[in-house]
């Protein structure tokens, strides 16, 4: 467990057997499979993360605690799941514009880090990831495994330089990667965006992607190269994609002289702060912000509740048309995470 996440996990309660007469047993019998997972064609599928007033995570909730709503109108929630580390795919996209140059080093240590975290023995099989990177083009680097070093190896060789063309690669990771048996039902499908959220070179948009994604459930989360305070083209549209598709976005440079008052008046390069940015006391801090932002998104991914319902006969009659969600839970001063709506054809 990630430090600073203390809430214990719990499992589901397992439904009582009813009494049967005693049946001699059967030779030579071997033990039923297990019955897969079964979905309704019109079946709606909400992954919800819920954190407490201080942002740590909550995983003690039981059915009855949540409240789902499509168009303003409550559905009844047909089948739920608060068990962690449930099976999932996580796609890394990472950004190799020129704008990743400054801090490159910390974020290349960050991804490489996340992937291990994911995609730890102890999860291998259950959790898979793949790699897309970007710049000018998207590529999709390493496709879908449950082998960490085959990812970290080749986020150590990469470099960056160029445009940025974030919704391409989003694209590229939702429709490309070669698809694991049941997803995105189980496993589910994740994407960490680890980058600006800046785009200059995609041929698809904003609006696009985030349609593409409701379209497919997939949640985005990002880890912002944003840093010092200052605005950044496209951290908006990093924010919209992960809110709209009920993932979070982690800055962890953008707090990392919260707790230090004062400036220094030595002038350099990278601007005029407390802290050296060449300074042992600039790295320290550097590396907790990544560690925390790491165990946020790491935490969220494997921390989720898994609702399904079967819309009402007016939602089903209008396939086309984007239907919004609302999940209310009964925890006062609770933050809830879920994506806003879906779309009930996939494109």
């Amino acid at each position: 467990m990630f430090p600073g996440r203390y809430l214990p996990v719990f499992g589901l309660w397992a439904a009582a057997l009813a009494q049967q007469p005693a049946q001699p047993p059967a030779r030579h019998s071997e033990p039923p499979p297990e019955p897969p997972i079964k979905v309704q064609v019109n079946e709606v599928i909400v992954p919800v993360s819920v954190t407490d007033y201080k942002d740590r995570f909550v995983s003690n909730l039981d059915k009855s605690d949540f409240k789902i709503f499509e168009n303003g109108k409550e559905q009844k929630i047909a089948y739920f799941n608060r068990e962690r580390n449930q099976p999932v795919v996580v796609g890394f996209i990472l950004d190799l514009s020129s704008a990743s140059r400054v801090h490159w080093k910390n974020y290349q240590d960050s991804a490489s880090e996340l992937v291990y975290t994911l995609l730890s023995e102890d999860r291998s099989e259950r959790y898979t990831g793949f790699l897309v990177t970007y710049s000018t083009d998207a590529e999709l680097v390493v496709n879908t495994t449950a082998d960490p070093s085959l990812i970290t190896d080749r986020i150590a060789k990469a470099k960056p330089g160029g445009g940025a063309a974030m919704y391409d690669a989003i694209y590229l990771a939702i429709t490309k990667h070669k698809m694991i048996k049941g997803e995105p039902i189980e496993p589910r499908r994740v994407l960490i965006v680890i980058g600006s959220g800046n785009d200059n070179a995609s041929k698809r948009s904003l609006d696009q992607i985030i349609e593409l994604a409701q379209r497919n459930l997939v949640t985005i989360y990002g880890v912002s190269t944003k840093a010092y305070g200052f605005a950044t083209e496209g951290e908006e549209d990093l924010k919209r994609l992960a809110e709209e598709t009920g993932g979070r976005v982690e800055y962890p440079l953008e707090g990392v002289y919260k707790d230090i008052a004062g400036f220094v008046s030595k002038t350099q390069d990278a601007g005029s702060y407390a802290i050296d940015v060449e300074s042992g006391g600039y790295a320290s801090e550097v590396a907790k912000a990544m560690f925390n932002a790491i165990v946020a998104i790491s935490g969220d991914v494997t921390t989720q509740y898994i609702l399904r319902y079967v819309p009402t006969a007016e939602s089903a009659e209008s396939p086309k048309r984007f239907h919004a969600l609302k999940v209310e839970v009964n925890l006062p001063e609770a933050k809830v995470r879920y994506r806003r709506g879906y779309y009930p054809n996939p494109p």
